[in-house]
């Protein structure tokens, strides 16, 4: 672990020039290009052909978390105008529940332009099929950059979700250095995302489309989702020398007992659509070492920490002994879904246990993402980096793609 946590982030730079960020998507979502990286070697194609360069077998697991309009706009009587960013729910906890709530619920959030609201509550009026509704949001206490906010409303006809897709606005990455568009309602959503709770898009999933999904059905690939919703710790900024002194956010995790079976009878064939995945599949891994210390942990127990997977006696069931941990432990409780969190960090020196390739976009410099790049193509990062600027790659959310495929000696199938 020692070794791990003092990687230098500096040593994970690359020059980044603006124009090479996608400000918005193409057109055609599947006409993106995509970087393949196959054995060591790099070719190029349009994500519209990904299938053909699926390995045989693939099981492809995505990400159906959906990316609600997480911003929330008061302006106070003096003109001040106060952000109010939903992070995550805190009563009731279950994003599911939240959204339901007719009168009340409170969030962790960011707070814009906070030094304007030392204290009172703010107001907004809300206009939902042709009904006003007041909501007003008040501020508890605050720990470091986040607040609970407690929100109520006046009309008990009306969801929190109502109040959201009324006034709330969609979160965009902050490096676009734009304001939300009509078109991004759409655009930074995939065609699969069902299940609210995201304030950032699993972007590696944007490049799908109902055709693409159909010829990768056609290739006989089968296909499983599960749930993480992104935080929006995942453009974070590592500010400190070493990744030591970085803190990784805590991210909700869902997967349904009829995944983890299925994974369980793919092991060695698992391709992630996405780092989000990827951190939701190797946190299972985990969750089983919990489980074998500890058969009747509950939820909270379950949660992956930082570190854990540095820990050298934290690796020692197989992949498929730690899913069969989990299996048994939702038999014993009767539960359809494993529910809990994870804040894994993946960097140079971990050992995959359960992903065998990854689709995944260009990630920032300096990034957590791109130290779970490196971890999985061996450090080899750079290599495909230099060739994405050389070759007119488009980076970030809105730009084009990859798949990575190491050499399977560097992984344990099973």
């Amino acid at each position: 672990m020692y070794q791990t946590k003092q990687i230098r982030i500096e040593d994970y730079d690359y020059p980044l020039p603006d124009e090479r960020i996608a400000k918005f998507p193409l057109e055609k979502r599947d006409e993106s290009k995509l970087l393949v990286y196959r054995n060591g070697k790099i070719e190029e194609s349009q994500f519209k052909h990904v299938a053909e360069f699926l390995p045989e077998d693939t099981l492809l697991v995505y990400n159906n978390t959906r990316v609600i309009q997480a911003r929330l706009l008061f302006q106070k009587p003096t003109g001040a105008r106060i952000e109010v960013f939903c992070l995550e729910p805190l009563e009731p906890r279950d994003y599911a529940q939240i959204f339901q709530q007719t009168e009340r619920c409170s969030w962790t959030c960011l707070v814009g332009n906070l030094k304007k609201w030392k204290e009172g509550t703010l107001e907004k009026q809300v206009q939902i099929q042709g009904k006003k509704v007041t909501l007003c949001a008040e501020r508890k206490e605050s720990h470091g950059d986040s607040h609970r906010i407690d929100f109520t409303w006046d009309n008990p006809a009306y969801t929190f979700a109502d109040l959201l897709d009324a006034a709330g606005v969609l979160p965009i990455p902050p490096y676009l250095h734009r304001e939300t568009e009509q078109s991004d309602l759409t655009t930074y959503q995939t065609v699969y995302s069902k299940v609210k709770g995201s304030v950032a898009a699993p972007t590696a999933g944007l490049h799908f489309t109902p055709e693409v999904l159909a010829d990768i059905d056609r290739h006989g690939m089968e296909r499983e989702e599960v749930t993480l919703h992104v935080g929006a710790g995942t453009f974070k900024p590592v500010k400190s020398e070493t990744i030591e002194g970085h803190e990784m956010h805590t991210e909700f995790i869902s997967v349904r007992r009829s995944t983890i079976a299925h994974i369980l009878q793919k092991l060695g064939h698992i391709v992630a659509v996405g780092t989000t995945s990827v951190r939701t599949l190797e946190s299972l891994y985990y969750m089983g070492v919990i489980l074998a210390k500890n058969p009747d942990a509950s939820s909270e127990e379950l949660v992956v920490s930082q570190w854990m997977p540095y820990e050298e006696a934290n690796n020692q069931l197989t992949p498929a002994e730690a899913l069969q941990q989990i299996l048994d432990y939702l038999d014993r409780h009767g539960l359809e879904a494993l529910v809990s969190a994870t804040q894994i960090i993946i960097a140079p020196g971990y050992e995959f246990h359960i992903v065998r390739g990854m689709i995944t976009n260009f990630h920032q410099p300096k990034s957590t993402l791109l130290l779970l790049i490196s971890a999985f193509v061996k450090g080899n990062w750079r290599e495909i980096y230099e060739y994405a600027l050389a070759h007119g790659f488009r980076f970030l959310s809105y730009g084009d793609s990859s798949l990575i495929l190491p050499t399977p000696e560097s992984h344990v199938p099973a």
